[in-house]
């Protein structure tokens, strides 16, 4: 396999991943990510996330209130180094959370680095996204 057909794996394995949790089951993002302190993740809600485990962690926090849709990246565009690729794109989709559907629109850009275990996850930026922000703000609100 190329460089290229690598990181194309590596993206469907998160991609994979990012479904699963759309379903409420983040366990596959274990296996998605590069493990160390250097991890991070910029979500569409905001916010930094530093650390393999807080990154996972914030991934299962989602999940507990998923309940369905489907994300994915089109206007995919890779560029590989020898141990360090970018990716960007657009995710596009739906994702249920309490019972709220948010339309997901945003840019992305990833950053793989190459492991011992393969081609991982290293960074994840995405745009803020509005349509997920509504849904949390309306969560927030008294009842």
């Amino acid at each position: 396999m190329t460089a290229i057909s690598d990181i194309r794996a590596a993206s469907a394995t998160f991609y994979a991943a990012l479904n699963g949790m759309a379903a409420g089951n983040a366990a596959p993002m274990a296996e998605a990510w590069a493990k160390g302190p250097a991890i991070s993740a910029q979500h569409p809600i905001g916010g930094r996330t530093e650390g393999y485990d807080s990154v996972i962690a914030s991934f299962a926090k989602v999940a507990e209130i998923a309940g369905g849709g489907e994300i994915r990246i089109v206007d995919q565009v890779i560029d590989a180094g020898t141990d360090l690729a970018v990716e960007t794109g657009v995710e596009t989709g739906s994702l249920v959370l309490a019972g709220h559907n948010a339309m997901i629109q945003q840019r992305v850009t990833n950053i793989y680095r190459k492991t011992d275990a393969g081609w991982k996850l290293a960074h994840h930026h995405t745009d803020l996204s509005p349509a997920m922000l509504d849904v949390l703000k309306r969560l927030n609100e008294p009842a």
